[in-house]
C-alpha cells in the first residue's frame, strides 16, 4: 500500500484562536512596555500567526521578533504568517525573559510582556491590565510584583479563614486556663502589657 500526500493540505493554514492581547492606548506616553500577550502554549510556530494577525493591522508589518530562550523550548528561525515571514531571534542575557520584542522596518519597535501560558485567568487579567498602563515596571518587575501580591492575598485569606472559623477567640473559650503560646507550646495565663 502506498500513501500520497495532498499538497493543498500541507499549505493550508489552520485557523488559530485570536491572540489574547492587551495594548497601551494609542498616543499614550512611551513606557517600558507596550502591552502584554498571553499565549496559549510555548510553541512559537503555533502562537505567532495569531499575534501577527492582531498586530500587523495596528502597528504595520512585523518583520522580526526576539525572545529569551529561557521561556521557549524551541525557537524557529522563521515563522510563516499571513502574507509574509517573521524572522525570530533570541538573546539569553540581554533580554528580559518575560518580554517579546517586535520590530518593523517601517514603524519601529514594541515591547510586550509575555504572560506564561499556565498563568490563571485572574492573574493574567491583572498582569495584562498593568502592562497596558503606560509607565514604570519591566516585564519581570510586573511578574515579581504580582507574585508578591498573590502571596499577600493568600496569607490574608488564610488569616480571614482562621478568624471566621473561630480562630484565636474560640481557642481561648475552649481553654479556660488561657490560650496556647505558639512559641513555647505552653498555656498563657496573663496578657502582655
Amino acid at each position: 500500500m502506498t500513501a500520497t500526500i495532498d499538497p493543498t493540505i500541507i499549505n493550508e493554514r489552520v485557523a488559530s484562536p485570536p491572540a489574547r492581547l492587551s495594548l497601551t492606548p494609542a498616543g499614550s506616553a512611551p513606557g517600558l512596555l507596550d502591552g502584554a500577550w498571553w499565549p496559549r502554549s510555548r510553541d512559537l510556530l503555533r502562537e505567532l500567526p495569531a499575534l501577527m494577525d492582531a498586530l500587523d493591522a495596528r502597528w504595520g508589518r512585523i518583520t522580526r521578533i526576539t525572545v529569551n530562550p529561557a521561556r521557549w523550548p524551541v525557537i524557529p528561525r522563521k515563522v510563516p504568517v499571513a502574507g509574509h515571514t517573521v524572522h525570530v531571534g533570541w538573546f539569553a542575557d540581554e533580554q528580559d525573559p518575560h518580554k517579546l520584542i517586535l520590530l518593523s522596518y517601517t514603524t519601529g519597535r514594541w515591547d510586550l510582556m509575555v504572560i506564561p501560558p499556565e498563568t490563571g485567568a485572574a492573574a493574567a487579567a491583572r498582569l495584562m491590565s498593568a502592562a497596558a498602563t503606560p509607565g514604570g515596571l519591566t516585564a519581570s518587575g510586573l511578574m515579581a510584583s504580582d507574585d508578591t501580591t498573590r502571596v499577600a492575598r493568600e496569607t490574608l485569606s488564610r488569616e480571614e479563614e482562621w478568624e471566621t472559623d473561630g480562630g484565636a477567640a474560640s481557642a481561648g473559650a475552649l481553654n479556660p486556663t488561657g490560650p496556647l503560646n505558639p512559641v513555647r507550646g505552653m498555656r498563657m495565663t496573663h496578657a502582655f502589657s
